[in-house]
């Protein structure tokens, strides 16, 4: 396998080493998953963060009338974990599994933590990566608070351009908190206004 597009992500943030990037691979744990097929689920301890290096992830929380809210999509070169749970090693709320088949690259919080003492830089890359995960957090909370369903819909489509096309209906409305119905007249809508 390639580790050549993990390798770009970080290279966005810090520079490695041929020695430094050989530690890191070597840290790594290949995945498949099937689609449909979980990663992690609510009521277990989150001891990975996620890398996609093919196909597409999601982490969502279902509500006590079955409703699913989805919280984020993790396609190609994203990062995913359940942040709270990864850091407290509490049991987490997330369930996060497969929209498709889907490859990963897992690296233990165990060993993040080695990569930390061993390879200094790496802990600015974590609170980089970590910071724009909190960064876009707040963001969604405050257009779901402030934004309405409409411009919810265009903000998603400029997050995961990629996505627009590939997903069904209903998992972008549960992204967005509507119905897959209001979504598709909405849908509609826009497009006969253009």
């Amino acid at each position: 396998m390639s580790f050549d597009l993990i390798l770009k992500n970080i290279a966005k943030h810090i520079n490695l080493s041929s020695k430094e990037e050989t530690c890191f691979i070597d840290l790594l744990q290949q995945k498949k998953l099937k689609k449909r097929q979980f990663l992690l689920q609510e009521d277990q301890v989150c001891r990975y963060s996620a890398f996609v290096t093919k196909g597409c992830l999601r982490g969502y929380t279902i509500d006590q009338n079955g409703f699913e809210h989805i919280l984020q999509f993790a396609p190609r070169d994203w990062w995913i974990a359940d942040m709270y749970s990864l850091i407290t090693e509490q049991p987490g709320n997330l369930n996060i599994d497969a929209l498709d088949h889907t490859e990963v690259l897992l690296l233990a919080k165990k060993d993040q933590e080695r990569l930390f003492s061993e390879i200094p830089k790496f802990e600015r890359f974590f609170r980089i990566i970590t910071e724009n995960s909190l960064i876009n957090s707040r963001l969604r909370l405050m257009d779901n608070l402030s934004k309405s369903a409409q411009e919810r819909y265009l903000t998603f489509c400029k997050r995961y351009p990629s996505l627009i096309e590939w997903l069904p209906q209903k998992q972008i409305a549960a992204y967005i908190g509507v119905t897959p119905e209001f979504l598709s007249k909405m849908r509609t809508d826009f497009l006969r206004k253009k």
